[in-house]
């Protein structure tokens, strides 16, 4: 395999655990643990950072190193706003559509989901909960809107991972609000998904805010 698409091995595996919170702000990544990881070179690892860098999803630290960068109350607000707008938009376009598979698809995610905090499988659990919001955005068929929502770098709001008393009611919330939204798609009620939705934004900036 070529240089360049094991450096792309590295990105989007590295990328998709950052994002859905596996990987936690000032987390060091070590490039010859991530090397033997995911067996490549360490020059494809360092590509890789290098990538991540410029979407600033990592730094670089002033005596060397590289972490995940740490979030700020101002970016948790930032992204906030920017969820409601782009996935709002994207709920009008399925309500419009009335894509029965997608609806079975999310079924499925909010299947998965369970079943993985169920499990303890809490990373499979946030990698879900990141697949049901790509899913909706994919379901728009909108290319434009799908590679701004991607190209946008957007992570859960989920801070901690783990079976604590707090992280477990989170994980009720997300499963019960997922579903609800579902529902309300497949029922065609626009007013009780349009509030599901905005409500589920809402509560994770809100936490997120809390477990700074």
């Amino acid at each position: 395999m070529k240089e360049d698409s094991l450096a792309n091995k590295v990105y989007t595996e590295v990328r998709k655990k950052i994002l859905s919170s596996q990987l936690a702000g000032g987390a060091r990544l070590v490039e010859s643990a991530w090397a033997e990881k995911l067996a490549v070179s360490r020059v494809a690892v360092r590509e890789a950072f290098m990538r991540l860098a410029g979407e600033s999803l990592v730094e670089f630290g002033e005596k060397g190193g590289c972490f995940v960068k740490d979030m700020t109350a101002a970016d948790v607000k930032e992204i906030r706003e920017l969820r409601e707008l782009l996935e709002v938009g994207a709920l009008k376009l399925l309500f419009k559509k009335k894509n029965k598979q997608l609806v079975k698809d999310l079924e499925l995610i909010c299947d998965d989901f369970t079943d993985m905090v169920n499990k303890g499988y809490y990373g499979g659990a946030c990698e879900a909960d990141v697949k049901f919001h790509e899913r909706i955005m994919e379901g728009t068929c909108n290319s434009r809107l799908i590679s701004i929502y991607k190209n946008s770098n957007i992570p859960l709001f989920h801070m901690k991972l783990g079976a604590i008393m707090g992280q477990m009611e989170d994980y009720k919330d997300t499963d019960t609000e997922h579903r609800a939204l579902v529902a309300a798609l497949k029922a065609d009620n626009w007013e009780k998904a349009y509030s599901t939705l905005v409500h589920h934004l809402d509560r994770g900036e809100q936490a997120a805010l809390e477990w700074m």
